[in-house]
């Protein structure tokens, strides 16, 4: 931690017969989902993890607040990280935030869809005060309006790395890009029959594959294993069905070797709440509640601040 800001580096079923292939699906009421118990030591796992959740201000700030979780958590940081970053009112989805520490204040970059375009983001910015000291965009490309999810995955070990980025359109079809060693966006494979995905939230990564947690307009809870082979091969299994309908945002965390830790925001009451996830087995998937998060949640977006080498074992 550098004055306030921390960035936490560790911490079957068929397509075609999922919830996820439809179009639309049935409003069912808003609860909070329930969740299941876990044993002493890996609730004691989890208490020690805490998650940095990243948002875009409606004034363009970046900001930072970091959650632990205790039962219930505890919110042991709030502080804008950059004053301004973003033209207000402008940004759409955010992918995860790379802030690489230096003395002065940290580097940041990532990519981020304000108003109609994908962009990437890099400014350096004052620990104590948010200034910016310097800061691009850089356009990648247009038509970003009709995404309503985007996430990236970044993977890292000895003599291998890749950098994939997934976008997915308000009609279900899902894309990945894979990044060359220059940053170029290449490879373009998609996949249709995600219409039902409300969010998704990115808690698994190997060098084999990424694995997403998925909400449905209907309350469902699926995971969908993507294969970094090509074409893409989505597998979606089901791991609740039913209650998790009124979560707008989705952001996870790794927890060590335990899970994750998920933090589910729900825009309209401006409410969130943790969960400790272990890992994704289906409907066998151990979820247990930490409790309501202390703190009022009105920024138009939320993402994850991370580093390239943090790791995430939710499969």
């Amino acid at each position: 931690m550098m004055n306030g800001f921390r960035v936490i580096g560790v911490a079957g079923a068929a397509l075609l017969t999922g919830g996820l292939m439809a179009g639309t699906a049935s409003a069912a009421p808003k609860a909070v989902p329930k969740a299941s118990t876990v044993s002493t030591a890996s609730s004691a796992v989890a208490a020690a993890c805490e998650v940095n959740l990243g948002s875009v201000t409606a004034a363009g700030d970046h900001r930072s607040q970091v959650f632990s979780a205790t039962v219930p958590p505890t919110r042991t940081i709030d502080k804008i990280v950059g004053r301004g970053v973003y033209p207000a009112g402008l940004a759409w989805r955010s992918g995860p935030m790379l802030a690489d520490p230096n003395a002065g204040g940290p580097d940041v970059s990532g990519y981020l869809i304000l108003a109609n375009g994908m962009y990437r983001s890099r400014y350096a910015a004052s620990y104590d005060t948010g200034e910016i000291f310097s800061s691009s965009l850089e356009r990648v490309g247009g038509g970003w309006g009709i995404y309503t999810v985007f996430d990236e995955s970044v993977y890292q070990d000895a003599g291998f790395s890749r950098t994939n980025e997934y976008g997915m359109r308000s009609d279900g079809l899902l894309y990945r890009w894979t990044l060359d060693s220059k940053g170029v966006w290449r490879n373009a494979t998609t996949y249709p029959g995600f219409g039902a995905v409300k969010t998704m939230v990115l808690i698994s990564k190997t060098r084999t594959y990424d694995t997403f947690l998925a909400n449905t307009r209907g309350g469902a809870l699926y995971t969908i294993h993507i294969p970094t082979t090509s074409p893409m091969k989505p597998v979606v299994k089901v791991v609740r069905s039913s209650t998790w309908q009124g979560f707008d945002s989705l952001v996870a965390a790794g927890c060590g070797q335990y899970g994750v830790l998920l933090l589910g925001i729900d825009k309209d009451t401006g409410s969130g709440h943790m969960y400790a996830v272990g890992h994704a087995n289906g409907t066998a998937t151990v979820i247990q509640s930490r409790g309501s998060l202390p703190a009022t949640f009105v920024d138009p977006v939320y993402f994850r601040w991370t580093l390239p080498i943090a790791p995430l074992n939710g499969e």
